[in-house]
C-alpha cells in the first residue's frame, strides 16, 4: 500500500482506540428459513431497533455463487497494478478500481472495485440542487479475468432477491406492507464493492474504513474468517467486533431506512480495522434505492406525537454530494441526512 502520510500519523480522526474493544456481546444471528413469519419479523424488528446490524443464516443465496465470487475477487486483485488500473475510476465514472494508496491522504487501508446491480443507470449530473440534468454511469469491467464479469452479475443477482427479502421484513416489523418501498428500487443506484484489506504494519495509525454510516437503505455484507468489522453499540457507545459466522451475511440498516422509519431504526456507525499479517476480503452490496426517488418519513408512521424528523431529499442529489466527497477525499464534512433533520 505504499507509505502513510506524515499529516495522516499527526491526525488522530481515524486512529483505532484499543481500549474501546469489547468482546462482551454479539449481533443477533437470524434464520430466514424459519416457519414461523410472526416470529421472524419480530426478530428482525428487534433487532434492527436494538443494534441496526444482525446476521442472517439460510438466507437462499447458493454457497457455489458466493464460492465463485470469493475466487474470482481474490484473482482480480492478484492482477498487476497496470492491469488493474485499466478499469480504474476516476470523476467522471465512480465505477471500477481504486487504490488508497494513490489518494494524498491514506484513510482507508485496502483497495476496491465497484459496479453497479444494474449495469448501467442515470444519476443526477451534479448535487447542485437547480441542475436537473442527468447522466449515465456504467460499470467497467475488466478482460481478465476471464470470467470475472459473470460471476459478479451473477452474485449481484442473488444478492439483490435477498435484499429485496430484508426489505419486505423490516418493512413489515414496522407495520407496514411488505411492498411498501419496493417501487423505489426500480433504476436503482445499487452497487457491489469487492474489498481488499492487505495486512498493515501500522494498526495503530490506520483503519481499513473509518466510523461512517451507510448512506444506502440497507448494506448486505459478506466477510471472510479473518474478521475486523466492528459496530457501535447504540446503548452503551463500545465497539463490537462482528463475530465471522460461516456462510452468513452481515446486514445493517443505511441512511435511508433510518429516514423512512422516522428514526425508529437508526443506522448506525462501524468500521473496520486492519489486520498486521493476513489480508482481509469483504464484498457489500449497498441496496439504494433510484435517483428519482425523494427519500421522506413513511406517512403511516407519522402522526401527532411523532411528527416528521426529517426533511425530504432527494436520493439521487445526496448520492452524487457523497460520491464527489468520496472521490476528492474533501477534508470538509459532506453532506449527512442530519443536515435534513427537523430541528425540535
Amino acid at each position: 500500500m505504499g507509505d502513510i502520510d506524515p499529516s495522516y500519523i499527526q491526525s488522530t480522526e481515524h486512529r483505532p482506540n484499543l481500549s474501546t474493544f469489547v468482546q462482551v456481546d454479539e449481533i443477533p444471528i437470524i434464520d430466514l428459513s424459519q416457519s414461523n413469519q410472526l416470529n421472524l419479523i419480530s426478530e428482525i424488528g428487534k433487532a434492527c431497533e436494538e443494534w441496526g446490524f444482525f446476521q442472517v443464516i439460510n438466507h437462499g443465496v447458493p454457497s457455489d455463487v458466493s464460492k465463485k465470487v470469493e475466487i474470482e475477487t481474490k484473482k482480480f486483485f492478484e492482477l498487476s497494478l497496470e492491469e488493474k488500473k485499466k478499469v480504474k475510476r476516476d470523476a467522471v465514472n465512480a465505477m471500477g478500481y481504486h487504490d488508497a494508496e494513490h489518494t494524498k491522504n491514506i484513510r482507508d487501508w485496502k483497495e476496491v472495485f465497484d459496479y453497479l446491480v444494474e449495469n448501467t443507470t442515470l444519476v443526477p449530473s451534479s448535487h447542485e440542487p437547480n441542475d436537473s440534468g442527468l447522466r449515465t454511469l456504467t460499470n467497467q469491467w475488466p478482460l481478465y479475468p476471464p470470467h470475472f464479469r459473470e460471476t459478479m452479475e451473477e452474485y449481484a443477482r442473488e444478492v439483490e432477491k435477498l435484499s429485496y427479502k430484508l426489505l419486505e421484513l423490516i418493512s413489515l416489523s414496522l407495520g407496514l406492507p411488505g411492498d411498501k418501498f419496493h417501487d423505489c428500487f426500480k433504476n436503482q443506484l445499487s452497487m457491489v464493492r469487492l474489498n481488499r484489506y492487505p495486512p498493515c504494519p501500522f494498526p495503530d495509525l490506520a483503519l481499513g474504513v473509518g466510523r461512517h454510516t451507510d448512506s444506502s437503505a440497507l448494506t448486505v455484507l459478506a466477510q471472510d474468517d479473518i474478521g475486523g468489522l466492528q459496530v457501535k453499540r447504540k446503548s452503551v457507545g463500545d465497539w463490537i467486533p462482528v463475530k465471522p459466522t460461516p456462510s452468513a451475511f452481515i446486514i445493517n440498516v443505511g441512511d435511508v431506512v433510518q429516514v423512512w422509519s422516522n428514526d425508529r431504526y437508526k443506522s448506525v456507525e462501524h468500521r473496520v480495522v486492519v489486520n498486521t499479517q493476513k489480508e482481509r476480503f469483504s464484498i457489500p452490496l449497498f441496496f439504494y434505492p433510484g435517483h428519482h426517488v425523494v427519500a421522506k418519513p413513511a406517512e403511516e408512521l407519522v402522526n401527532d406525537k411523532s411528527p416528521a424528523k426529517y426533511k425530504a431529499y432527494n436520493i439521487g442529489k445526496f448520492y452524487a454530494n457523497r460520491n464527489r466527497s468520496d472521490f476528492n477525499k474533501r477534508e470538509v464534512d459532506n453532506i449527512q441526512i442530519h443536515h435534513f433533520r427537523v430541528l425540535d
